[in-house]
């Protein structure tokens, strides 16, 4: 009996052969717990040029590879009626790609995966209606799917941590719930704890661990570099132990392959690595490791500190197995802390609403570009192109920066264009299809750039940007910080998909006639407001910087702003009503205002610096901002962070500025705070394989004693004897710190300020 309809949230998706066909498994997160649903039979699918079907069916038969091969209504860019080729086999599927490949036939969209295709084609993303019947062990077989947009479940979530040797050994396992806490270790302590479970060996640890995830039975499994190392020496450890790991729901295996993107498939479960969740949601940290990321979250640190941690890992083992399963412990609950801080999991919940991407699939912007367009694309009658396919070489520019004019200002704003480049899509109707239809008839199409022509009426972008912009003011009406941020870093992603060379979609045209349309707004956009008489200083992307009278007030200047943000977006509303027909979409905004604001010059140049400012941010409370300077860069010492920022506050107050360095320079020969003085950079690679250049930090690893390999963060400092690790015993290099830490920094402010500064030099003084 057909069951009434179910509402879910897709956990996992694989794709099973049958006899009669393909069909997909997904696991839902219901209301009323986990579902597996099985859909009815399917075919796998790719296109051919109908002129190419009888060959591509001569040759499929050769090699005895059954295909149902059908003419359809869609056509190729280049305008080439399709065929389908259309398989019940996913085997035969792969050996009739390549097979075809082989002999020279051109194939469309035969990279795209069954599982997904069933998925976007239904503009399924995440939220789904399920009915289908009942099978004996509860499943739904023969399941029907229909998209259910606005379904957002509940997810239980465990965090996972192992600890291991240097060789992969695993010594612990530690998993962490909202109610539940345990440490399998393996081995046995007179130390008891009713969280910690001694284990007798490697393989006992294994079955505990499938015992307690089916007990705990998580939707989601979070943890820090969980997919790469954790989930892969599990399943690596298990394979030569003969262990078959089923920490699947219904007592269903892990898959693991590896490769340049890992695959991981744990049915009826979500695996959520913390950092790449964390540069998905577009956080940034000097350092993503565990310790850095939870000491700038929530003000903790991992129970063991010592630079080789392998080591130390070993001899707690050996020594100390409470104070490893504390820190097994500390790691699991770290991570669930900050998943929880962050609410990263209901960002991957939104994430997956607005692109259809599964939860654990990060990164992936061209694949959520597909994701939402191809669907389309299809139903106007076309096929995706191939990479390539337009055949042009020439590559679009990069965003407009203008040169900047340096100087001290005493009031500054900066004038913001609303998602520029999302704005220039939906108001010039920028679109892949779009461009083939302007080009199949230009007399009324939107003019482009480099020969590109633009469809008024035939495209689906510009629809899509008004239907993101549009759900985003909904989400802010909403206060849903996730679903806004989620759409924000999609929008901004559009223009990178259609720049970038690995995206099927990609054609210089469209990318150009995004960047330079940005030029061409930004130069007339700094002509119309000198024509109203303010200066232009600075202009970057989609900012513009303009010097205010110094005489107004705060209050003035930001009146002053505002009536020129609205004359803006008025003359580019009649302009391009007047030239194009069409309406506009940009949205000049009054962003912030800054004073003082300083611009330097590019070192040793007596021209105006890019992407370099400074300046104090008129708010509640000033606030200085640095923007591109020492003191946001993480590969200078705390010493010049610190010292530019006390310099420019002290510029902006009318501090002595010489009594600062003076102050700075008798801190420097006290020599009573080294740490101020420490450079920390992180290998690339390991150390012996930097062959044509040795930087500073790979040569103090040389100088060590301690073992460095690739992702580690090197600490060290300049002493006489050129770059050694900390703690050293060396006598520092003063005259290196005084001329490349502070001179720079005097320097910015002398060059444009005309101001006396000196810095005292002394080669032959060191620090002690």
């Amino acid at each position: 009996m057909r069951l009434a309809p179910i509402a879910g949230f897709i956990l996992s998706a694989q794709t099973r052969q049958l006899s009669d066909g393909i069909s997909h498994v997904f696991w839902l997160a219901t209301d009323n717990g986990p579902v597996k649903a099985q859909s009815v039979a399917e075919s796998a699918v790719f296109f051919v040029a109908q002129s190419q079907q009888q060959r591509v069916i001569k040759l499929l038969q050769a090699a005895n590879l059954p295909c149902d091969i059908r003419t359809v209504t869609l056509h190729s860019f280049a305008g080439k009626p399709m065929a389908g080729c259309y398989f019940t086999h996913l085997n035969q599927f792969y050996a009739a790609r390549e097979q075809l490949k082989e002999q020279g036939i051109t194939l469309y969209e035969d990279d795209i995966r069954a599982h997904e295709r069933f998925l976007m084609e239904r503009f399924i993303r995440g939220g789904v209606w399920v009915d289908g019947t009942s099978s004996a062990n509860g499943s739904l077989v023969q399941a029907r799917f229909k998209s259910h947009p606005h379904y957002r479940p509940t997810l239980r979530v465990l965090s996972l941590d192992i600890e291991c040797s240097g060789d992969g050994v695993l010594y612990s396992v530690g998993l962490v719930s909202e109610r539940f806490q345990r440490v399998l270790m393996v081995g046995r302590s007179t130390e008891e704890r009713s969280w910690l479970e001694y284990v007798e060996d490697e393989a006992a640890l294994l079955v505990r661990l499938q015992e307690h995830i089916h007990h705990i039975d998580p939707d989601v499994i979070v943890g820090w570099n969980v997919i790469d190392f954790d989930f892969q020496l599990l399943c690596y450890r298990a394979q030569q132990l003969g262990i078959r790991l089923n920490l699947g729901r219904n007592n269903e295996a892990v898959v693991w392959r590896g490769g340049k993107v890992a695959k991981l498939i744990v049915p009826g479960r979500a695996v959520l690595d913390g950092i790449d969740m964390l540069k998905n949601a577009t956080y940034y940290y000097p350092s993503f490791a565990l310790d850095n990321v939870a000491h700038e979250i929530l003000g903790e640190r991992k129970l063991i500190e010592n630079k080789d941690k392998v080591s130390e890992i070993s001899r707690l083992f050996n020594e100390d197995k409470l104070q490893l399963a504390e820190y097994n412990l500390k790691d699991c609950e770290l991570v669930l802390a900050i998943f929880a801080r962050l609410e990263l999991v209901d960002f991957a919940i939104v994430r997956t609403q607005l692109t259809g991407l599964p939860l654990e699939r990060l990164g992936g912007s061209v694949a959520a570009f597909t994701n939402l367009y191809l669907p389309l694309l299809h139903r106007s009658g076309y096929v995706a192109p191939n990479l390539g396919d337009h055949g042009l070489t020439f590559d679009s520019p990069g965003g407009y920066v203008m040169d900047s004019v340096p100087g001290l200002y005493q009031n500054v704003a900066v004038l913001d264009f609303k998602s520029l480049y999302p704005s220039i899509i939906r108001t010039f109707c920028i679109d892949p299809m779009g461009l083939i239809e302007g080009l199949n008839a230009p007399e009324d199409a939107i003019v482009g750039y480099h020969e590109a022509f633009f469809s008024r009426s035939k495209h689906h972008l510009p629809d899509l940007v008004a239907s993101l912009a549009q759900a985003r003011q909904e989400a802010k009406k909403h206060r849903d910080p996730h679903l806004q941020q989620a759409i924000k870093i999609i929008m901004n992603s559009l223009y990178g998909v259609l720049g970038s060379k690995g995206c099927r979609f990609y054609d210089p045209r469209l990318a150009s006639s995004i960047t330079l349309r940005g030029h061409d707004i930004m130069q007339t956009t700094r002509q119309w407001l000198i024509e109203y008489g303010v200066d232009v200083i600075y202009g970057d992307t989609d900012s513009t910087f303009i010097a205010l009278p110094e005489e107004l007030s705060d209050e003035q200047s930001h009146t002053l702003a505002k009536e020129l943000v609205t004359k803006i977006n008025d003359r580019w509303r009649q302009t391009l009503e007047q030239s194009y027909g069409i309406p506009s979409y940009l949205e000049l905004e009054y962003e912030s205002l800054y004073r003082p604001f300083f611009m330097p010059k590019a070192r040793h140049k007596d021209v105006g610096t890019k992407k370099r400012y400074t300046g104090l941010l008129v708010q509640k409370h000033r606030e200085l901002v640095f923007k591109g300077m020492e003191s946001v860069r993480s590969d200078w010492t705390p010493l010049a962070r610190k010292f530019q920022g006390e310099l420019f506050q002290g510029l902006f107050t009318g501090a002595n500025l010489q009594h600062i360095i003076d102050s700075y320079v008798n801190t420097l020969q006290k020599g009573d705070n080294v740490q101020l003085l420490t450079y920390a950079k992180r290998l690339g690679k390991n150390p012996d394989e930097y062959t044509k250049a040795t930087p500073p930090h790979v040569k103090a690893t040389r100088n060590s004693t301690q073992s460095y390999a690739k992702g580690d963060w090197v600490e060290y400092v300049i002493t006489v004897d050129g770059p050694r690790c900390t703690p050293s015993s060396r006598p520092l290099d003063l005259a290196h710190y005084l001329e490349k830490q502070l001179k720079p920094i005097i320097d910015d402010i002398a060059d444009v300020c005309d101001a006396s500064l000196h810095c005292p030099l002394d080669s032959q003084f060191t620090l002690i």
